[in-house]
This record gives structure tokens, sequence and C-alpha cells, in this order.
């Protein structure tokens, strides 16, 4: 057990998320307990309790904050091409489940699949993504609404495929970006062209 240091509230919570993030990215959801997250951070269980007070509510908030750091990582900046930005868009999500790897699988098809408050942050985040899609794509009208519904279908189709090739492996990197990007070329016709986009890494 580490020795306790006093610590501002916000960063005691984020201490606590981060310990929280660590047991639950090398062991099952139903594994961990609330006194290994009190152990990891040097700290005794009712002070866990008092910032989380329950396992979920842990969960969530580690969920929570690596949606906010995947939208920071995907803005979308209007003097770049979108074409460009798209790709990007989907290199910054491959990162975030790697990154996240078992808490995306928990979250999708383990433990907390379908869990309210879980689906919440998930469909918050996607919103938020479509959004700023949309608005870079310019779009008014019946064909906003058109390209706004596919691409609701087209984000959960990459978090499906996302989640498959983390509990897979079958497929590289390189083919899922493109087959995401595949999937978007089809859904929207001619609405974004990615023609021409930027090779990046494998």
């Amino acid at each position: 057990m580490k020795v306790r240091r006093r610590l501002a509230p916000d960063a005691r919570r984020d201490e606590l998320l981060d310990c929280g993030a660590a047991e639950f990215a090398t062991r099952p959801y139903e594994e961990v307990l609330m006194a290994d997250i009190a152990d990891r951070a040097g700290v005794s269980r009712g002070l866990v309790y008092r910032y989380f007070p329950t396992k979920r509510d842990l969960f969530a908030g580690i969920y929570q904050r690596a949606s906010d750091r995947l939208l920071e990582a995907s803005t979308i900046r209007p003097e770049i091409p979108l074409a460009e930005q798209v790709v990007a868009g989907l290199e910054a999500h491959l990162d975030f489940f790697v990154a996240n790897a078992r808490t995306v699988v928990e979250a999708n098809r383990g433990a907390l699949a379908g869990d309210p408050v879980i689906q919440g942050i998930i469909d918050a985040e996607l919103a938020v993504l479509r959004q700023r899609i949309l608005d870079a794509a310019s779009l008014r009208g019946h064909a906003r609404a058109v390209a706004s519904t596919a691409l609701h279908g087209w984000l959960a189709f990459v978090r499906v495929v996302c989640v498959d090739w983390l509990t897979d492996k079958t497929l590289s990197r390189r083919e899922v970006r493109e087959m995401c990007q595949r999937a978007l070329v089809s859904a929207l016709g001619k609405g974004i062209d990615l023609d021409g986009a930027p090779k990046s890494r494998t």
C-alpha cells in the first residue's frame, strides 16, 4: 500500500481514476474490488467510496474521462480538408481503443454492456462526433438529415468493428481503418470524398 499523500479533491479524484483504470486494464470488471483501488492509491476504502459510491460509478468516471480525451483528440479544424480529418479521426479512435482495450470491451460486451450510465456516455460521444462532421461538411436541409442518419449508423459501425478488432485481432490496424473509410463513402455517397486522403500509419 502506498503512503497516503495529501491532495486537493480534483487531484485525488484523478488519482483514483488512474488507479481504477490500471486495475480495470488488467482484470475483468467482476474481479476488481474497491479495496484494490484503495490499496493502489494508498488510501482507505472509505475515501474511495466518498468519491465513487459504487464500482460502477468509478468505472463510469474512468470511461467518461477516456471519452473526453477522445473528443479532444478528434476536433475538426476548418482550415484542413475534411477527408484528411476523417482519417485522423479514425486514427484517434484506433488509438483510443488500443489504449483502453479492456475498458472498451467491458463497456460494449462485458459486465456493463447496456448499462444506462455507460451507454449514455457512449451515445453522447457519438452525438458530438456526428455533429462535428456534419458542421464541417457544411450540409443543410434534407442533405444534412440524410447525412446525419448515415453518420449515426457509421459511427456505431466503427465502434462495433473496433471492438471486434480488439477481441479477435484477425485484421490489421490498416485493414480496420480502410474498412471504416469505405463504409463512410458507401453511407454518404459523394457527400464526403475520401479519395486522395493521405496515407497514415499501418
